[in-house]
């Protein structure tokens, strides 16, 4: 399976009528395998300091979690493997697997939960396969 079809299947699929804004699937090099057409263009650096979160547990809480420029708030998560993120009613889940980090970005009405439960889900799979 390719990896657009992830994340046109798996991360951009309707839950309940809604679905999530954008979605990708992103390298720990920061290269991106996959995305949705409205994901924004993401910053080496703003990868970077994800990764180094994953590593050290809270260290973007200070400065808060960027992606295509957007500063999110980091809100509680899985240290080492999941990082949440709310900016106003819109937000994102970010799930480390060995490979990657698949990323979901919502907005209302979409919850953080339904959110969580699609990037989580795909993250558990990929990370199951190897991946």
């Amino acid at each position: 399976m390719s990896w657009q079809t992830y994340v046109d299947e798996h991360l951009m699929c309707e839950i309940e009528g809604i679905r999530l804004s954008s979605a990708a699937i992103v390298g720990h090099d920061a290269t991106v395998w996959s995305q949705s057409s409205s994901f924004p263009p993401l910053k080496p650096e703003e990868i970077t300091a994800i990764m180094n979160d994953f590593a050290e547990p809270g260290s973007l809480a200070p400065t808060g979690l960027y992606l295509g420029g957007a500063k999110y708030m980091v809100i509680q998560g899985e240290p080492g493997a999941v990082i949440r993120g709310k900016k106003g009613p819109a937000g994102v889940t970010v799930k480390k697997t060995n490979q990657s980090l698949v990323i979901g970005l919502y907005d209302e009405p979409m919850t953080p939960g339904q959110c969580n439960m699609v990037v989580e889900r795909l993250g558990d799979y990929l990370i199951d396969q190897g991946l």
